[in-house]
């Protein structure tokens, strides 16, 4: 991961990253490292270029609550650019690559380029929309709609912005990142998955997920 990874990335034309908004400051975060830290300052805004991280609220008896997940392209907490404190902690699930550009500087051009008012318009009321379908389901579904919703909310953004075959995505994420996000226990993310694959709909192996009936899953998890 490095500068060259702008030459290549299939975002580098869209959204915060498009007409040389981005910075080339690059920050590499390991696996399981905190990339931004709840309420923190920060004179930052960060757009994940390379990997996946997840944005999270920590709770008072040290359980977390997973509010979404995070690819390549996405900014990390679009909110940053009008406050100087982080809202929520992200922790990079893989090994991440991050532009990091001066909050002051792209508060600059927001407030003179319509077009960039635009795109973070979109990022934060898209990141908005993503939150209340999540609220619902959490709120609203069995653990089988809660996870069959997740598998195809992710196989959908995973497609928009790689080229997936024979229904096959990375998947980097553990049991324990599905019950945080789900409102579940890992046990019970367990059954749910077994059940999935016992009948013939999807699989998670080696970090791989492949939907092998869509159609099912859509059946329960389209809300």
């Amino acid at each position: 991961m490095s500068n060259a990874l702008c030459g290549t990335c299939p975002n580098r034309d869209v959204g915060f990253c498009a007409h040389g908004i981005a910075e080339r400051r690059f920050r590499i975060v390991r696996r399981g490292q905190l990339i931004t830290a709840q309420n923190e300052p920060s004179q930052e805004v960060f757009v994940l270029c390379e990997g996946w991280a997840a944005q999270f609220m920590a709770l008072a008896d040290t359980r977390r609550q997973i509010l979404g997940f995070l690819l390549p392209g996405d900014m990390l907490t679009p909110t940053g650019l009008v406050s100087d404190r982080i809202d929520c902690s992200v922790l990079a699930l893989t090994d991440v690559q991050v532009n990091v550009s001066s909050r002051a500087a792209v508060a600059t051009r927001f407030e003179r380029e319509a077009w960039l008012q635009r795109i973070i318009s979109e990022s934060i009321t898209e990141k908005l929309n993503e939150t209340r379908r999540l609220l619902t389901i959490v709120a609203q579904g069995s653990a089988e709609e809660r996870i069959a919703f997740l598998i195809l909310h992710l196989s959908h953004r995973i497609k928009r912005r790689s080229v997936v075959r024979e229904e096959r995505y990375f998947f980097p994420l553990l049991q324990q990142h599905i019950a945080d996000a789900l409102g579940l226990t890992p046990v019970h993310v367990s059954r749910v998955l077994a059940s999935f694959r016992a009948r013939g709909w999807m699989q998670i192996y080696d970090g791989v997920l492949q939907i092998l009936n869509r159609q099912e899953l859509e059946r329960i998890g389209s809300f």
